[in-house]
């Protein structure tokens, strides 16, 4: 990350007047000594604690003597407490990978163009990492930065207002690509890939599919978060981390019998704080099923080997992540692939592709507003972009479908059409 000029200047003395050296100026304050000058030394300070990156000068310029570097670094240091961890790292890869390789030398934030977004904006498209609507996404979080340089009177407030006029890419664009739409799984694809998982891995499955929760409300689950006293019949969850900030804290997730018992065994002698699902666990079960399947005995030499792995046990995270949660089921669809037969193979699929199976089932059987309530949406139409049962609906009605220009048959007709 690039330096920022925080260290604050000292109150100095220039022949009979009281300065301050910043940024290879001298700034007078006034008389040496003086109460005036002390105030304004203060003022000074308490703006440099306040802007690490910009301080007015008096007597220069209004506009504010800031680079495209250092607003950019200013900006991470206040992101990093304020937002979770993957959209700091969204802010990260468009920050050191584009805008800074680009224009993070010496750019003056009011000098950053339109014509300079949009050329930033032509290195992600080349770079072929991201679809449209990702390019999209983080053009609008480059212009975010720029609206923060302005309530902190970093950036003239026409900067961001001119780069705002950079138009989102279309469909279609020139050497940009779409990423497929996400789909629901089949049950009978995930009931055939269970065997091949760890118990912990299985259960997380299951839990999700049934409560159509997103993968990171399940593998960040602690159990000091699980409330078994609200409902005799029920218990409810409630996550410590939720993806819609202003419900931070606040959503519940009941769970009934089903889930409880998918829950039961991973809670017990566990302190409010662990985790729920941890893959050292999972690893443990592993471990047992290959000391169970076992057919030779174990030689002198594995025993050592054993032995010394033991006394240097690898280090396990105690919770599950994005990555290491699909890693765990794409392990489980590999390994189930090396014993089935051709034409039974499992297909990819992946953890949040249960939250949409979950959403479509329930659309199909309950209703779109309890598909709603199941995922937590506030709107019904984010819920139809994961419950895909519009599909499924109009297959089934094709098949039920009855011309209704055509003559009724007669019994005898209808039994011969169900014969043949």
């Amino acid at each position: 990350m690039p330096k920022l000029k925080n260290r604050p200047p000292q109150y100095s003395q220039f022949k009979n007047y009281a300065v301050i050296y910043y940024n290879k100026k001298r700034i007078y304050l006034g008389i040496y000594g003086s109460d005036e000058s002390w105030t304004a030394y203060n003022r000074f300070i308490a703006e440099c604690r306040s802007h690490p990156v910009f301080v007015v000068q008096k007597g220069k310029s209004d506009e504010p003597n800031v680079t495209v570097k250092e607003l950019a670094a200013a900006f991470l240091d206040h992101v990093k407490t304020t937002l979770d961890e993957a959209s700091y790292g969204h802010y990260k890869v468009l920050i050191f990978d584009f805008l800074l390789k680009l224009y993070g030398s010496d750019t003056a934030v009011n000098e950053f163009t339109p014509k300079c977004l949009k050329l930033v904006r032509s290195e992600m498209i080349q770079s072929k990492r991201f679809c449209r609507n990702t390019i999209n996404k983080y053009i609008k979080r480059i212009v975010s930065i720029f609206n923060w340089g302005v309530e902190e009177e970093l950036v003239d407030p026409n900067t961001p207002l001119a780069l705002k006029a950079v138009k989102s890419l279309r469909t279609g664009h020139t050497d940009t690509f779409e990423n497929p739409k996400r789909k629901d799984v089949p049950d009978e694809i995930i009931g055939k890939t269970l065997p091949f998982m760890a118990q912990t891995v299985a259960a997380m499955v299951q839990l999700q599919r049934l409560t159509g929760m997103r993968p990171s409300e399940v593998y960040r689950m602690k159990a000091g978060e699980i409330d078994k006293t609200r409902d005799p019949e029920l218990w409810y969850y409630r996550p410590e981390h939720h993806k819609t900030e202003e419900h931070v804290g606040e959503k519940d997730i009941p769970l009934g019998k089903p889930e409880q018992e998918l829950l039961a065994p991973y809670l017990v002698d566990k302190k409010p704080e662990s985790a729920v699902f941890s893959p050292r666990t999972a690893m443990a079960e592993r471990n047992a099923e290959k000391r169970a399947n076992r057919k030779t005995k174990i030689t002198p030499s594995q025993a050592a080997r054993n032995k010394a792995r033991a006394a240097k046990p690898h280090a396990y995270s105690e919770f599950y992540d994005k990555n290491s949660y699909r890693k765990a089921v794409e392990y489980a669809i590999k390994k189930g692939n090396k014993s089935l037969p051709e034409e039974n193979k499992i297909p990819k699929w992946y953890p949040y592709m249960l939250r949409h199976a979950a959403g479509t089932e329930a659309e199909i059987t309950v209703g779109l507003d309890k598909a709603q309530a199941l995922l937590g949406h506030k709107t019904a139409n984010v819920t139809r972009r994961y419950a895909h049962s519009q599909l499924k609906i109009a297959e089934e009605m094709a098949r039920n479908r009855v011309n209704p220009f055509e003559e009724p048959a007669t019994g005898d007709e209808s039994a011969e059409r169900k014969a043949s």
